[in-house]
């Protein structure tokens, strides 16, 4: 794992960082410390006047807008408590912030994400959140797929299977971008970004 590079227009993407989700059980980073190294990373990110975009997955009430075909595990039928799909207090109420809610695995799928970041030029992403091979998979092989760098913040992100997130990290995430520690992001926004 290593992170080379910064583009001088880069944005930080926070997946599914919302109250229902890191209530749940994750590994092999507690959801805790996922939140706070994101937190860290928008932090710098909000510091250098590069954009922070916050994405969350939601649905209406009656389920219509899910994802409608069958597979051996079907979600049907939960019901979300209230506040379920708000973004975590230690992430929200900074107003410059880019807000994307998402009703697939993919932040870039059926949403404005792609408009938002090409409009402010930006060239590079780095990835955090919950699921790892999950939502922050998904919206990385669609970053790639659309042409931008991925960076990917490995202890800011976890998952409901620690399995699953090593398969993501040591065998999808070298093929479609670089991977570091939040300190090893977060050195490289200090050289390259002062």
């Amino acid at each position: 794992m290593s992170v080379t590079a910064l583009d001088p227009r880069t944005a930080f993407v926070a997946i599914d960082l919302q109250n229902g989700i890191v209530a749940m059980p994750t590994g092999p980073h507690a959801a805790a410390d996922v939140v706070s190294r994101a937190a860290g990373l928008a932090a710098a990110f909000r510091d250098r006047g590069l954009p922070v975009v916050l994405v969350r997955v939601s649905f209406s009430p009656d389920g219509a807008d899910a994802v409608p075909g069958r597979t051996e595990r079907q979600a049907r039928g939960l019901a979300f408590p209230e506040g379920w799909d708000v973004v975590v207090d230690e992430l929200s109420g900074h107003p410059g912030d880019i807000h994307v809610t998402k009703h697939n695995w993919s932040a870039f799928h059926g949403t404005d994400l792609d408009v938002q970041l090409r409009r402010r030029g930006i060239t590079q992403i780095v990835l955090a959140g919950i699921a790892t091979s999950i939502g922050v998979e998904s919206t990385a092989r669609d970053a790639y797929a659309h042409g931008y760098h991925v960076t990917l913040a490995t202890d800011a992100m976890t998952d409901g299977d620690p399995a699953a997130h090593a398969g993501s990290v040591e065998r999808i995430f070298p093929r479609l971008g670089e991977s570091g520690t939040t300190a090893e992001i977060l050195e490289l926004l200090t050289k390259t970004h002062a």
